[in-house]
């Protein structure tokens, strides 16, 4: 539960699963709002969801005490130069943008602005997201215990120097792509052996998600728990041997380094585009 007046400025997938987050965990409706561009939106958020919805961003980040930034990268440094006159520093602002440095938002909103820039994931959106949250250097310990209990309420969070959260978007940002990927080549892989669309995808899907809870729950490195599914000359040490072959974890590796790379060269150019300079 939250007890500050929160608003999202943008109302997209992840506010969608923060808000409902939110209202599980106890936070009142009445003390969250968001701002939407379609007139569409405003009936649907708010018979799903019970806020407060307006298109006005400049109000909304006024009236709020917490400002999440949800508006896709693309379109935050309009966002930022709109509502700049209604962020002072008693006002908390986290930013949900991928790739976009706290240094940037500083530039738009002014110096001494509190900021956490946080990195989630598309399972927030089932309540098992996973978030890295890291502080400006205005923000305090109860700003991030604040930013904490929001993206908790979806998942865990881990709190992380800001220098860090490109790589983390690589891993778990984009990681539900990969392990989507995975899954439909799980899937495949049982229809050529005969498995009907359905029955191979719900398989694989469950196998999936059994596999990282089991690792969650007990604990145990990975490779332990594949070695106990590997028996002697059966056939799990078969298939590894062909995923070896086929340089699976050079792929995933090479996966995760490219989208951190991609990462750090969106955030160089956000950063050049408000001329705020060199990265964290």
């Amino acid at each position: 539960m939250i007890d500050r007046s929160i608003t999202f400025l943008g109302a997209g997938n992840m506010a969608n699963a923060l808000i409902r987050g939110l209202v599980r965990s106890g936070t009142p409706a009445s003390r969250i709002s968001a701002t939407v561009k379609r007139a569409e939106k405003v009936a649907e958020l708010t018979q799903a969801h019970g806020i407060s919805v307006g298109f006005d961003n400049v109000a909304a980040a006024k009236a709020a005490e917490v400002v999440v930034l949800a508006v896709k990268p693309q379109a935050l440094d309009g966002v930022l130069k709109q509502i700049a006159p209604a962020i002072d520093r008693s006002k908390l602002v986290v930013s949900v943008a991928a790739g976009v440095p706290i240094a940037a938002i500083e530039r738009r909103l002014g110096a001494g602005t509190r900021i956490v820039r946080t990195m989630p994931n598309t399972p927030a959106l089932v309540g098992l997201g996973a978030t890295a949250i890291a502080r400006g250097e205005n923000a305090t310990d109860a700003d991030l215990a604040l930013a904490s209990a929001l993206f908790d309420s979806v998942g865990l969070t881990c709190v992380l120097d800001e220098s860090q959260l490109d790589a983390v978007t690589g891993l778990s940002g984009s990681g539900p792509a990969y392990i989507f990927l995975i899954i439909e080549a799980l899937s495949d892989a049982g229809v050529k052996v005969g498995l009907s669309r359905h029955v191979a995808l719900k398989l694989a899907a469950q196998t999936v998600l059994g596999s990282a809870r089991l690792l969650i729950e007990t604990g145990q490195h990975p490779g332990q728990l594949k070695d106990q599914v590997t028996s002697p000359g059966g056939t799990a040490i078969a298939g590894l041997h062909t995923l070896e072959a086929g340089g699976l974890r050079t792929t995933l590796m090479d996966a995760v380094e490219a989208a951190t790379q991609r990462a750090r060269e969106l955030g160089d150019a956000f950063l050049e585009k408000t001329g705020t300079g060199d990265k964290p």
